[in-house]
């Protein structure tokens, strides 16, 4: 004859059986079929295996790369350069004010950067123009106004053709270039570059260990992936930038 104590034991099996059975039926076919839907893409993974670890530097011939310096009007005529970005977190994009393409959606992921951080005065953005012929200061200001651009550490930066294009390519490598075949008349990157309060390049690494280097600008948050498969990654641009301001 069973014991009282041998039922107990019995009884409890039973019922963390029935309560694995319940989750089984229940929850597994949900995870299966977000896998299915690909909502759990890039961004999933790379939160949960980056959220604790500190930023890679960008490594270039083994040495961490740096901001090189510049020095450009900003929409208020007014001189920038990268000093002044010194003991900012900051995030760096290429655009044009008349881009009919990527352009509109990377001002409205860095709107919801500005949002985000609006009460971090150690928080900027650095919108370099590649038309800067067309781009003076009083379009880039009515630009600003325009996309309700609040933040007065976000400068939209325009001057010199060749330097502009020299600190895409080859201060950057970002590719930049006028090009009457595409659409607004020039090429450039959809991607975004988060440099820390010492000037330095810094992104999370992938699954690999290397750095992702850039942040997807192209993608916002509410799309989630976009028409070629690719993962919004401004949720995790965010969770960097506050790393970095933590610093």
């Amino acid at each position: 004859m069973p014991t009282g104590a041998n039922k107990g034991k019995r009884y409890t099996y039973v019922w963390v059986s029935l309560v694995i059975l319940v989750f089984g039926i229940i929850f597994i076919p949900k995870i299966v079929n977000r896998l299915k839907g690909k909502s759990v893409v890039e961004n999933d993974r790379m939160s949960m295996v980056a959220l604790e670890k500190e930023l890679s530097y960008v490594v270039n011939n083994g040495k961490r790369r740096k901001v090189p310096e510049f020095r450009f009007l900003n929409q208020d005529s007014v001189l920038v350069s990268d000093k002044d970005y010194l003991g900012k977190v900051y995030v760096v994009e290429f655009f044009f004010t008349t881009c009919p393409t990527i352009c509109p959606i990377m001002t409205k992921n860095l709107l919801a950067l500005q949002n985000t951080f609006s009460e971090q005065e150690d928080f900027g953005v650095a919108s370099f123009t590649i038309n800067p012929r067309y781009d003076t200061p009083s379009v880039l200001k009515a630009y600003q106004a325009k996309n309700e651009v609040t933040d007065p550490d976000w400068n939209f930066l325009t001057g010199d053709f060749d330097a502009i294009y020299q600190l895409a390519k080859e201060g950057f490598y970002l590719p930049a270039e006028e090009n009457s075949d595409a659409p607004g008349g020039f090429e450039h990157s959809g991607m975004l570059a988060l440099v820390d309060k010492q000037g330095y390049l810094r992104s999370r690494e992938d699954g690999f260990g290397n750095p992702i280097i850039y942040y997807r600008g192209t993608v916002t948050e509410k799309q989630g992936v976009n028409e070629e498969g690719e993962p919004q990654q401004i949720t995790i641009l965010k969770e960097d930038i506050q790393k970095l301001l933590a610093e």
